[in-house]
């Protein structure tokens, strides 16, 4: 990741910021310019909740060479409680415990590094709530 996009996106990822439409009030993370469902361009700044529940998961066993050391580990798709939609690493649980349904939880955590003098990239991974 660039080190000018990553700090674009830093209000995404530290503080779950997504975009409310103030016409529908449909939620969009990562936030748009225009609304997909009403072509609206006005938007308020809204927090994305920090539960949600797993729709779909993947596992991923051949990984990019930043993550071998985590592999095999899995990707979901998770509905936050206010209805936004958002990928996320699942960390901390075994693969084979995993099902669509769950609940999660949202974690700030450490994403990955850019080489060896780069900068850490931070974000969130979801965390199954027990």
């Amino acid at each position: 990741m660039s080190v000018p996009k990553y700090w674009r996106e830093i209000p995404q990822r530290y503080r779950l910021e997504a975009g409310r439409c103030k016409k529908c009030g449909k939620l969009h993370y990562p936030p748009r310019l225009i609304c997909d469902a009403c072509k609206s361009r006005d938007f308020e700044t809204d927090t994305l909740s920090d539960e949600g529940t797993i729709l779909t998961y993947t596992v991923i066993h051949t990984p990019p060479s930043q993550f071998k050391d985590q592999a095999p580990y899995a990707i979901a798709i998770i509905e936050t409680d206010n209805g936004a939609r958002t990928t996320l690493q699942i960390a901390d649980t075994n693969v084979e415990e995993l099902a669509i349904g769950k609940r999660v939880k949202l974690q700030f955590r450490k994403i990955q590094e850019e080489g060896d003098s780069g900068i850490i990239c931070y974000g969130n991974k979801a965390v199954i709530v027990t």
